[in-house]
């Protein structure tokens, strides 16, 4: 059945009336000029979060290790006992050692006395001089093995202590090396760990870019989630790695959060160059499909779509590559076109391109 022409004029003259409508209900658009501004250009690297503080604990004295309170990725508070060694031969020369210093404490109090007798008789001459002296020298004899067996008390205590080894900061246990029954030697590893609550980010920069980077000091680490995170100084390694003739930097993180861990990647912004370049606001952009366009005011004030080639967006402004030109008025609301006047083009106009 075919559509009768009073049908169509009727649907035509209805759009006209709701053309007509919308027209009245024109809203006021926001509107600010396309500006030339500087543009820094970034690279962005992989970098990786890593512990300030990760250590190795290696035996001081030798044993059989006896216990083990502690297994991997087991927190542990600083100064915990985290390795407990078998300490009966320590204990057996401490007491050694103790018992000689008694003895040596003995003599010196004899030498003492036997000196100040002769020293009050010598005094009226009636001893020689030659027995003087020799008590002197018996009481300085005296007092130098009762410091020499002090030595070895302290040093068997020292023996005894390194025994027991403790945790020097809090943190986890990433590695066990020994077993319990195990017997160990002086400089043996037993236990590896790192702390949580000293991080930073390390990142390797390609060699073109280093003098600038070094000079300018400056980057911005994320998260994937786009979270910022706060890093301290920079530091540079004075040396290239042979092999990727790469740079290292480090930054230390200010804001351990208990959410970053050692192992994770970050993404690191450097600045490596700087240019001059448009921005409009980001909020000015339509996106459609493949469609990347911007509302402009022509000469009478009327918007018309030209579509462009964005760039970066640096917070709230975004970079144009091509399609406007500086001082240009471009709409930064164009959701206020949905809807008006302004989009009811007549027949065969198109958009600016």
């Amino acid at each position: 059945m075919g559509i009768r022409p009073g049908v169509l004029a009727l649907a035509a003259l209805a759009a006209s009336l709701l053309a007509t409508q919308a027209s009245a209900r024109e809203p006021a658009l926001s509107v600010v000029p396309v500006t030339r501004a500087p543009a820094e250009e970034t690279l962005l690297l992989d970098g990786l979060i890593e512990a300030v503080q990760q250590s190795t604990v290696s035996a001081q004295t030798s044993g059989t290790v006896q216990a083990l309170p502690y297994d991997v990725d087991d927190s542990v508070p600083a100064g915990a006992l985290i390795v407990q060694l078998e300490d009966s031969e320590q204990q057996a020369r401490l007491n050694q050692a103790q018992a000689a210093l008694e003895e040596a404490r003995a003599g010196l109090a004899d030498a003492r006395q036997r000196f100040e007798r002769i020293e009050s008789v010598h005094a009226r001459g009636l001893v020689s001089q030659q027995e003087f002296d020799q008590a002197r020298n018996n009481l300085a004899a005296a007092e130098a093995r009762v410091a020499r067996a002090e030595a070895s008390v302290a040093e068997a205590e020292k023996q005894l202590a390194y025994t027991r080894i403790t945790a020097p900061y809090g943190g986890i246990l990433t590695e066990r090396h020994v077993e319990i029954g195990e017997a160990v030697s002086p400089g043996q590893p037993l236990l590896s760990g790192l702390s949580l609550e000293q991080l930073r980010v390390v990142v390797d920069l390609p060699q073109k870019y280093a003098d600038l980077a070094r000079s300018q000091r400056r980057a911005t680490v994320t998260l994937s989630d786009g979270r910022v995170l706060e890093t301290g100084a920079m530091t540079f390694y004075p040396y290239a790695d042979p092999a990727t003739h790469t740079f290292r930097l480090r930054m230390p993180l200010t804001e351990p959060n208990g959410s970053l861990f050692p192992g994770m990647l970050v993404k690191v912004r450097v600045p490596v160059a700087q240019r001059d370049t448009l921005w409009v606001p980001a909020t000015s952009l339509i996106q459609r499909s493949e469609l990347r366009a911007l509302w402009l005011l022509d000469d009478r004030d009327r918007p018309r779509l030209r579509q462009v080639r964005p760039g970066v967006r640096d917070g709230d402004r975004l970079e144009i590559l091509a399609g406007v030109d500086e001082g240009e008025r471009v709409v930064i609301n164009p959701s206020a076109l949905v809807g008006t006047g302004w989009l009811a083009l007549p027949a065969g106009a198109e958009a600016d391109q």
